[in-house]
């Protein structure tokens, strides 16, 4: 019986061995999780139960377990390494449903999960789709727009696809102007306003709009001062045409089309600002609002050669003032965008990935997908630091990261191995120790045996 027992502890300490070299052998593989041999004493079954006296079989292995602990995170200059902070996984598949080339248009069936993994080392394959180096697909929440804020489906799995063309250009939709216009001004000597006149108008500010196809085109204000108390007027011009606007402040979409006045530095109609006594912005065309609706602008009339859907923007004068003190610009900007090309992608902590592009433009493409179960380690282990559901590990639980109980993620970074490798080393020694141990106890019961056998 005696060499049972130690038999039973030399297997153990022998796979303590190799748990123990294995850890040691992936110290320095990315997510990789440290296993702990865990053993249980044994004892001979019988009808009584077992008895005081009863020395015992031996020891058994029972469980390899995996402790998912985190490891340290390190960065790297691949904006496609993600690491997670905190507990999730992420999720592959082998294979997925990708879009029709054909036919864009069609939906696409969501793909299904096959794995999971703390490795967030992914790259590009020919096709654009994010793998690791398996060729597993790292799948992400479908977005249901172009934009974060338009947020994702979550649950609905889609490839993460990096889409290589061109940014889309977009359409000026609304102009914003903040400016301070001097209220010590004179009235301009001249009396009839011409752009090319600077003795006509007080001041002018410019800005680029861009219509549907990226076409820019400038869009300059002139401010006139006029004879009536803190009133002044302002005309649009469009790439020098001037621009009288349709109709009331409504939507762009729905005002009513705009007039494009030829010849080329001919004014239209102006728009009225009128502030009230203490300098602030009162009414817009005697409107008290602060924007000017331009609607359905005919590129035609200013381009021939251009033919394009006509643009329809708003211009916001919201914080304009009247002070006395020399006209600034405190700020000018618009929304409109050329064509541009893929520069980079980012990735922000919710895994949220954007392509960003030389315009200035940003689309986001999914958010990474990240998993979670009741017990991590009753996962089945795949190997290549990646595991599979089983019936003990409950159901995935899929979410984004920072949202219930799941992590954040880094880019350009990497998880690395758990394993320390001081305490390995130290359990190494005393895994050989019980080794040598049960070794000496077979060769202690083989001396007894041969004892007997003699006497």
């Amino acid at each position: 019986m005696g060499f049972a027992t130690a038999l039973s502890g030399l297997k153990a300490a022998s796979t303590s061995l190799q748990v123990t070299g294995n850890n040691i052998a992936n110290s320095q593989t990315t997510g990789f999780k440290e296993s702990r041999a865990e053993f249980a004493d044994v004892y001979a079954s019988s009808i009584g139960g077992v008895s005081k006296t009863q020395p015992g079989s031996g020891v058994k292995v029972t469980e390899v377990a995996q402790q998912f602990n985190q490891g340290n995170i390190e960065s790297t200059q691949n904006s496609l390494d993600l690491a997670v902070s905190g507990n999730g996984f992420f999720v592959l598949a082998d294979t997925v449903n990708l879009p029709d080339k054909n036919n864009p248009n069609a939906p696409v069936d969501p793909s299904v999960p096959s794995a999971y993994t703390r490795n967030g080392a992914f790259q590009l394959d020919s096709s654009g789709n994010v793998v690791n180096d398996k060729g597993q697909y790292l799948l992400a929440f479908a977005a249901n727009g172009t934009t974060a804020a338009e947020g994702f489906s979550v649950g609905v799995f889609r490839p993460l696809t990096i889409d290589t063309a061109q940014g889309l250009p977009n359409a000026t939709e609304n102009i914003n102007m903040k400016l301070n216009i001097n209220a010590a001004a004179a009235v301009p000597p001249t009396a009839a306003f011409d752009p090319t006149d600077p003795l006509s108008y007080n001041n002018t500010t410019s800005v680029t709009t861009y219509d549907i196809q990226g076409n820019a085109h400038i869009a300059s204000t002139y401010y006139v001062k006029t004879a009536t108390a803190n009133e002044w007027d302002a005309y649009l011009f469009l790439d020098d045409f001037g621009i009288t606007t349709g109709g009331p402040a409504v939507p762009p979409g729905g005002a009513p089309p705009s007039t494009v006045v030829t010849p080329v530095n001919t004014p239209g109609t102006p728009m009225k600002l009128a502030f009230t006594s203490t300098g602030v912005l009162d009414t817009v065309n005697a409107v008290p609002a602060t924007k000017v609706d331009f609607g359905a602008i005919d590129l035609s009339d200013i381009d021939p050669n251009i033919s394009v859907d006509p643009m329809a923007f708003d211009l916001d004068f919201f914080g304009t003032t009247q002070f006395a003190t020399p006209f600034s610009v405190n700020g000018l900007d618009q929304d409109g965008l050329p064509a541009g090309n893929l520069t980079g992608i980012d990735v922000d902590a919710t895994g949220v990935v954007f392509a960003r592009y030389s315009n200035g433009g940003s689309k986001a493409l999914g958010q990474v997908a990240l998993a979670r179960f009741p017990s991590n380690q009753a996962l089945a282990k795949l190997g290549d630091t990646s595991w599979a559901t089983t019936s003990t590990s409950g159901a995935p639980i899929f979410g984004a990261a920072g949202d219930n109980n799941f992590g954040g993620i880094q880019s350009s970074a990497l998880e690395g191995s758990n394993v320390d490798l001081s305490e390995q080393l130290v359990k190494l020694i005393i895994a050989q120790q019980a080794y040598q141990a049960n070794s000496q106890t077979i060769t202690t019961e083989k001396t007894l045996i041969q004892t007997i056998l003699n006497a």
